[in-house]
């Protein structure tokens, strides 16, 4: 991947997710200060979002397969927002359900990590990953999902004190119910009706993800919970 004349005037954030949801509402947001690469799957909403955006290119992979296109010389953000949910009552799923999840949840997390910490090293950088109110408690029904997100916690714990000598940082950021595809998946999954008013909006993730990011180096915003206001 070659860096452009844009670029090269900006701090460059990657962001995984990028092309919906909470993962779009950081690219934007982060996209007013960075030179951002849009991480996703598919080319056409990846190049969607890349032309929406002040200086982006795109960074087409598929996470959970475990290949990875190569990164840039120069990274100082790193963002964590592609997720999955799946899974039901532990009695009812199988194990392909549980690799699928954590193969996207944790391990493409830990792989796209450990490639991107040369570059994170050399600019003391910063790696966020969004996790979820999952990643504190766990129900009926959630178990798959939020042990991924336990695991993503338990994750960052670690790296965070491995990298804390080479001056890269690194914030969990758990939101939680926010509106999104996702949300509205979960919500018809357990049966519930779908009302915004109870939610979070993915800008308010991208607004915290913001604060993370531009806390002078000096200090770590190391775990980040942010929450609806009203509830049912």
């Amino acid at each position: 991947m070659s860096d452009n004349q844009a670029s090269d005037q900006l701090p460059i954030a990657l962001i995984t997710g990028a092309t919906r949801g909470i993962g779009r509402a950081i690219a934007e947001e982060l996209g007013r200060t960075h030179h951002i690469l849009v991480g996703g799957r598919d080319v056409q909403r990846v190049a969607e979002t890349v032309m929406a955006l002040p200086s982006a290119e795109g960074y087409i992979a598929d996470l959970a397969s475990g290949s990875l296109p190569p990164l840039p010389r120069r990274l100082d953000v790193l963002v964590h927002s592609a997720g999955v949910e799946e899974g039901n009552r532990i009695a009812d799923t199988d194990r392909a359900t549980w690799e699928r999840v954590f193969a996207t949840n944790v391990f493409a997390v830990a792989e796209l990590t450990r490639l991107a910490l040369p570059a994170l090293r050399a600019s003391r950088g910063i790696v966020v990953a969004v996790n979820s109110g999952s990643g504190f408690n766990s129900g009926p029904g959630g178990g798959v999902y939020a042990a991924s997100k336990f695991a993503l916690r338990a994750f960052a714990d670690a790296l965070r004190e491995e990298e804390r000598p080479n001056g890269v940082r690194v914030s969990s950021v758990h939101p939680g119910r926010t509106d999104s595809d996702m949300q509205r998946a979960l919500t018809a999954k357990l049966g519930e009706e779908y009302d915004t008013d109870y939610f979070l909006a993915p800008e308010d993730v991208a607004a915290a993800v913001r604060l993370v990011v531009d806390l002078p180096e000096r200090g770590t915003v190391e775990t980040l919970s942010v929450r609806p206001t009203r509830k049912r």
